[in-house]
């Protein structure tokens, strides 16, 4: 549709804009009384999604700068990356329960530990030439599950409080470097195409959106045909009603993840060429974000409260 980009350049940039912002859609829906079923796909949704999205991510840009893409090679590297950062995230969360177990009385140097492992975790993935975010993300399960075991009430909220310390901030630089960046970005882009990449922006908002209604939408009628048919221990907690699909569906809101990886891009290809449409995916992408945020953000908590006044009529 965007005339000048081709396939390989696409994919990138569908690659960018495929992370959710679970941050953003827990932030806007907190006290709003959401179920804990829905809390927890929001918050579990980003998990995989991110890590998917920066796997797809990474196979894009290696097809744009030159690399032949041979789909079953591509398919086989995506396993390898997924198999390996999963066994890296288990061995290092092994490790560091391990650790955490005779050095528990001492908070200050449990809290470091767990700070510094998710960082050291994805250096030894990468180096490894395996997904290091799926090996955080597993990291973090490990973490979670042997926590409750381990820590006291106490030391966890300490621990969660500075992580939302290091959240805020890291979220904070992100949008300081779009900042910076975007300027020097619309700068570069013909007046004449503004208005087109706004509207090309709106129309892969709408796109998206509809994409991923249908598809939880999906989800929520083969849930309950296999609860019906009694197949793979469906329970009846499992199910989505149309409530909890419409909320899910509106919560796929893009954010830090895509403008991250968007200002991530290459400035030039292996030649020395410049990389192909790089202010265009970039300034797409910060527009679909703002139009995403500010579109199903700011009409999200107004979804939530009409949708329960609906239920207690």
């Amino acid at each position: 549709m965007i005339p000048g980009m081709g396939w390989s350049v696409s994919f990138v940039l569908g690659a960018i804009l495929s992370a959710t912002d679970a941050v953003a859609a827990m932030s806007i829906t907190k006290g709003l009384g959401l179920s804990h079923k829905t809390n927890t796909i929001l918050e579990g949704e980003s998990l995989v999604n991110d890590a998917s999205a920066l796997v797809a991510y990474r196979f894009a840009v290696a097809a744009v700068t030159g690399t032949a893409f041979v789909f079953w090679k591509a398919s086989l590297e995506f396993f390898v990356l997924m198999a390996g950062g999963f066994l890296t995230g288990l061995l290092m969360s092994t490790i560091l329960a391990f650790m955490v177990k005779r050095i528990q009385n001492n908070r200050l140097a449990t809290i470091s530990f767990m700070l510094l492992m998710p960082f050291v975790t994805y250096l030894i993935a990468e180096h490894l030439h395996v997904s290091g975010v799926i090996a955080v993300v597993i990291l973090g399960l490990g973490i979670s599950r042997f926590s409750n075991k381990v820590f006291p009430e106490q030391l966890k909220n300490q621990s969660k409080n500075i992580w939302d310390i290091i959240i805020f901030l890291l979220n904070g630089l992100i949008f300081i470097l779009i900042g910076l960046q975007f300027p020097y970005i619309y700068k570069n882009i013909n007046s004449a195409d503004i208005l087109p990449y706004v509207g090309y922006s709106l129309v892969i908002t709408v796109v998206a959106l509809l994409l991923r209604m249908a598809r939880v939408f999906l989800q929520k009628f083969n849930l309950q045909k296999a609860f019906s048919k009694g197949k793979h221990r469906i329970t009846a907690d499992a199910l989505l009603d149309f409530k909890n699909s419409l909320i899910i569906s509106w919560s796929g809101m893009r954010g830090i993840v895509s403008l991250a990886i968007a200002i991530g891009l290459p400035a030039t290809l292996s030649d020395g060429s410049a990389f192909p449409q790089r202010n265009a995916i970039i300034f797409i992408s910060v527009v679909v974000v703002l139009f995403t945020l500010i579109g199903q953000g700011l009409t999200l908590p107004w979804l939530v409260k009409k949708l329960s006044t609906e239920d207690e009529g």
